[in-house]
């Protein structure tokens, strides 16, 4: 039987393992990783835990019935370190219980989109929420299940689009802050912009978001065309950023 030393261990070998077909969101919507179906956005939140105990339970339910939340809800865990009488709580909870199989990958399968009618309703539990979880542009690349996790949130793509566009204009004006639907004061509080040229310059001194999301930032460069402001020559805005 394997043995996971970490949650972020378990969390890797779970998202090595998933089906084709399931779009795995690291430390999104509060939940250690969110799974949406490709087909139709079907979602799972997942919570880790070394062990099934009331602590993850309780992270893992539903606290608020008129908040957005995801289709069903379940615990990763491994096997064999499971509280007794943990499951059947679960159960009535309408909590999955995900754990490594006796001959390899996770058990219960995740469910397809006709699994209504395919007798596999009994493992999974739909919660029919009013909405589900909003999802980033981008998927996280970030790791799953660690203390103090980096996260990937929709202020931090707007930063990054800000700092992409320091980078490749030289400067930033407030305008961009409005067009991409951030606010400029943490900058500037922070002392990460100055006045400078046509606008407000990157100084060096703010978080350096290209180390924190290598992969994604290299994808919103690739995307600058599809939602940077257009700017005229003198580096005025003539159209709000897209996407």
């Amino acid at each position: 039987m394997t043995e996971f030393k970490t949650e972020a261990d378990l969390c890797a070998a779970f998202l090595a393992w998933l089906p084709k077909g399931w779009t795995a969101y690291p430390e999104t919507g509060d939940f250690d990783i969110l799974l949406s179906r490709d087909d139709d956005g079907f979602q799972i939140g997942v919570e880790a835990k070394l062990r099934l105990n009331p602590v993850v339970v309780a992270q893992v339910l539903e606290t608020d019935f008129e908040s957005i939340g995801p289709d069903c809800r379940a615990v990763l865990v491994p096997r064999g370190k499971v509280v007794a009488g943990m499951e059947a709580i679960c159960e009535h909870l309408a909590v999955t219980v995900i754990k490594p199989g006796s001959y390899g990958g996770f058990v219960p399968s995740l469910p397809k989109d006709d699994f209504w009618h395919r007798g596999s309703a009994s493992s999974w539990h739909e919660l029919c929420p009013l909405r589900r979880v909003p999802l980033p542009d981008y998927v996280p690349d970030v790791a799953a299940g660690v203390a103090g996790p980096l996260k990937l949130t929709r202020w931090k793509i707007g930063a990054i689009k800000i700092a992409v566009l320091c980078e490749r204009r030289g400067f930033v004006t407030r305008k961009d802050f409005r067009a991409i639907g951030i606010d400029p004061r943490r900058w500037l509080d922070g002392g990460w912009l100055r006045k400078g040229g046509a606008g407000l310059v990157w100084t060096g001194t703010g978080p350096d978001f290209k180390r924190q999301h290598p992969r994604v930032y290299g994808e919103i460069v690739a995307d600058f065309d599809a939602w940077a402001p257009g700017v005229d020559a003198a580096g005025l805005i003539v159209q709000e950023a897209r996407g």
